[in-house]
């Protein structure tokens, strides 16, 4: 976890995407389904490759590799210190699936497409915790 968070942007937590944004405590969760293992995210209510029903949250591994990146140095947000990493990262477990998150605890100019990097969490209120990505 960071030291002291940010006060980032913070989602809308609905019954549909709690399972991601709360359960940081647990690790990394990503839905599943039941009928041909495929992992999908964000939510969808039926399995993007089979058509079943059967999708629940999984804990997949944190690990993943950056596949694309940029770096603002824009202030958008006043509590939120620039510049800083804004990246896509592929999960180890499925190729496709993808998040997009900010690189932490790694100079700006160190980040590459390519590297391999773990998920770390920053709890803020409401017991929301937004999964940000380091070197592995």
């Amino acid at each position: 976890m960071s030291e002291a968070p940010l006060m980032r942007p913070l989602p809308v937590i609905t019954d549909m995407n709690s399972y991601f944004w709360r359960s940081g405590g647990e690790g990394l969760r990503i839905l599943r389904c039941g009928g041909c293992d495929r992992y999908s995210h964000p939510y969808v209510g039926r399995c993007p490759s089979c058509g079943s029903r059967d999708v629940k949250p999984q804990t997949v591994s944190g690990r993943a590799t950056v596949v694309g990146f940029t770096v603002n140095h824009q202030p958008w947000f006043p509590h939120v210190p620039v510049p800083y990493v804004i990246a896509y990262v592929e999960l180890e477990e499925q190729s496709d699936i993808r998040l997009a998150t900010n690189i932490v605890n790694c100079p700006v100019e160190d980040v590459a497409i390519g590297m391999k990097v773990k998920v770390v969490f920053e709890k803020q209120d409401d017991d929301i915790y937004i999964p940000l990505f380091e070197p592995a």
